[in-house]
């Protein structure tokens, strides 16, 4: 069997960690789908600082004389292509902030396969036509180009979300295919904190994954949501809003955040869609009194809550929720911090995001798979993928369920406050229109 060559970008964070986790896991179990493939490869993490070779023999036994180790600035292109070549890298995992454009120019141009958790590209010029929709433009800025990619296979934001939440849609909105709902709501709710309050600094932004994109998401971009293909945004800050979900017995209220599998679903369905995001109430209030106050987020200190430095609580809801005339229909996963941590040594954000890395890194592999590129929800409907078993395969407990009466549009579920009132953010923006059979 011919070497399985891994290139991990970003491998010394959480992500990766994650990630290794359920490989190592992979290596001993002998039903994995790609238990084989792991056993017999190479796992080449790349990074600009590395942990101490204690730490992977530690957590990652079975795998740890599979794993190599190089340490250099990705960012450049001469580096990296020679590194995929001497190692005869078969994939890129891509798990960095590094422009995600100029590293899949590098892999078409080798023809190596490519996996991400989300679209990165540099941040574009402060003035009035960008202020506020960074993401939006990030995605059309990798749409212009991902055309050109057609000498390897890509699979795009395969995380928790972007990532699963494309394919429990999709899979929820086919048990009932003979009626298209109104709308779909991408759903989280993050209760991750620690458990003993002596951890907490003050001034500090705490958060379950990346503080760089959690900023970028809730405080740097207005809110967005899509509807006839076309994306809206609110002229408001997005912790100033809540929207009401309710999922059974589960009810809560999260704000409108910008997310890119709201635009790749918007691109696909004529519905409205978007993500509705409650994280732990800590960051919560802290974060409304750093925007009452006017406050610098650049001179804020941020951390990501990880297991490893002391107990953690609480759990990662994450799932979806389509809306009908006269019902609501949800599916969603929960985790547990301390189930994540006791399995995997990760939380529960970072379990369920290792969860879609290995379902697009199964599927690049067992799969027959066409060249280009693919986020998930084409990847589900283009293809004859079996992402959601590969998924399945380690988030193994989805909760599928119906309201009797819906809540409305997301306007109607605008909770009602001094500050409530929004205005649409009055921009020409491209319409996400697709000519494709969708179910």
């Amino acid at each position: 069997m011919n070497t399985l060559n891994l290139t991990i970008l970003g491998g010394d964070g959480g992500v990766a960690k994650a990630l290794l986790s359920l490989l190592n896991n992979t290596y001993q179990d002998q039903k994995n789908p790609i238990h084989e493939k792991i056993k017999n490869s190479h796992i080449h993490l790349v990074d600009i600082s590395q942990n101490k070779m204690k730490y992977y023999n530690s957590y990652f036994q079975n795998i740890k004389n599979n794993i190599f180790f190089h340490k250099f600035d990705f960012q450049r292109k001469d580096e990296l292509i020679n590194h995929l070549m001497r190692t005869n890298t078969t994939i890129v995992i891509d798990v960095s902030t590094v422009d995600s454009i100029e590293t899949i120019k590098c892999c078409n141009e080798l023809g190596i396969n490519y996996i991400n958790t989300a679209i990165e590209t540099p941040s574009l010029p402060k003035d009035d036509f960008n202020q506020g929709t960074e993401i939006l433009n990030s995605y059309y800025n990798f749409e212009k180009v991902r055309k050109n990619f057609s000498n390897i296979t890509g699979v795009i934001g395969s995380g928790m979300n972007p990532g699963i939440v494309q394919w429990m849609a999709i899979d929820l909105m086919k048990q009932s295919s003979n009626e298209m709902p109104r709308a779909c709501y991408i759903i989280e709710r993050d209760s991750t904190f620690y458990s003993k309050k002596s951890k907490i600094k003050k001034n500090t932004i705490y958060t379950s994954w990346s503080t760089h994109s959690f900023i970028d998401e809730i405080i740097k971009d207005y809110p967005l949501f899509v509807r006839n293909h076309k994306p809206y945004i609110l002229r408001k800050n997005s912790i100033d809003m809540n929207f009401q979900v309710s999922l059974g017995d589960i009810q809560f209220t999260g704000c409108l955040v910008p997310h890119e599998e709201v635009l790749s679903l918007g691109k696909l369905y004529d519905i409205e869609l978007g993500f509705i995001y409650k994280f732990c109430d800590y960051t919560s209030e802290f974060i409304k009194y750093m925007v009452s106050e006017k406050s610098d987020f650049s001179k804020i200190n941020c951390k990501v809550i990880d297991p490893m430095d002391a107990e953690v609580e609480g759990s990662d809801l994450v799932g979806v929720l389509l809306v009908y005339k006269d019902r609501e229909r949800y599916m969603y996963n929960v985790t547990t911090n301390k189930e994540a941590f006791s399995k995997y040594q990760v939380s529960a954000t970072y379990f369920q995001v290792a969860c879609g890395i290995y379902g697009a890194l199964s599927s690049v592999i067992l799969d027959d798979l066409p060249q280009g590129i693919f986020y998930v929800d084409e990847l589900i409907l283009n293809t004859n993928t079996s992402y959601g078993e590969y998924v399945s395969y380690f988030m193994r407990d989805f909760i599928v369920g119906k309201n009797a009466k819906p809540d409305g549009l997301l306007l109607n579920r605008l909770q009602k406050s001094k500050s409530s009132d929004v205005q649409l953010y009055v921009k020409e923006f491209e319409t996400l229109k697709v000519k494709q059979k969708i179910i």
